[in-house]
């Protein structure tokens, strides 16, 4: 499959056109006659502030999207309380579902980790991680995905052993190099049966990875691995991101 960029100088034009993106592949996925529910996973880091400024202020696009039909994974998840600071599913709290209830629209699902089963000292990751894995559907429609300053994505590190995990849908991971170190995060083998891959990555600190992603020499980091798979995949960056880089960008 080939790797679409599309860049922008304005931060709110990335987060409309990731918002644009998102819109027409629910609209694809619900007019088809095999599918009742968008299923679609993401991240953390600043996904969640791109989501609302392109989802919940841009009313445009927030009328178009049906929530109610949505059902929401996440690509990876720390293992703290669902409310921490550190939680992936608290920042999409904040800056998506409390704003959708402040205007009393309803999300149909969102499948969070079993935070009855956390405990100190991480006897039960493995737990978390197969019940996690239990409740993906067998491929996703759109997973949305961020890029680090080191080339991971979800909670999968360069050089970490989980990258060649295969007999695992989700993993638990005890040792993240970013901190905090217990997560759990999707394998490559969901990555490879999802529909739809965007990356969303912005800022001129992430220009030095993207040159190295999109480099002719095979790197191995976890993003450029994605890029390989044989999965539509869609970067949305700012020009700052690609600033050097050697890629053909264009307006989505």
């Amino acid at each position: 499959m080939s790797v679409n960029v599309f860049s922008y100088a304005d931060s709110q034009d990335v987060a409309n056109s990731v918002a644009k993106y998102i819109i027409n592949v629910q609209d694809k996925v619900l007019s088809s006659n095999s599918s009742s529910t968008f299923k679609i996973a993401i991240s953390g880091g600043s996904l969640g502030k791109v989501l609302k400024k392109g989802l919940i202020d841009n009313t445009t696009n927030f009328d178009k999207i049906q929530w109610e039909k949505w059902e929401v994974f996440f690509s990876d998840e720390r293992l703290v309380p669902l409310h921490d600071e550190d939680s992936n599913y608290g920042l999409f709290y904040e800056m998506v579902l409390k704003n959708l209830e402040l205007k009393n629209v309803k999300l149909g699902s969102v499948h969070t980790i079993n935070e009855n089963l956390l405990k100190k000292d991480g006897s039960t990751d493995s737990q978390i991680a197969n019940e996690y894995a239990k409740i993906l559907p067998p491929s996703i429609d759109l997973i949305l995905l961020g890029c680090g300053p080191d080339g991971h994505t979800c909670s999968l590190f360069p050089n970490h052993p989980l990258l060649t995990e295969r007999s695992k849908l989700i993993a638990n991971i005890s040792n993240s190099p970013k901190p905090p170190p217990r997560r759990i995060t999707f394998t490559f083998p969901v990555l490879e049966a999802a529909h739809n891959i965007a990356f969303v990555a912005e800022g001129a600190g992430k220009a030095p990875i993207l040159q190295k992603i999109f480099s002719k020499e095979k790197s191995g980091l976890p993003c450029e691995l994605v890029n390989q798979l044989n999965v539509s995949v869609n970067w949305f960056v700012n020009d700052e991101a690609i600033n050097g880089v050697s890629v053909n960008a264009s307006k989505y």
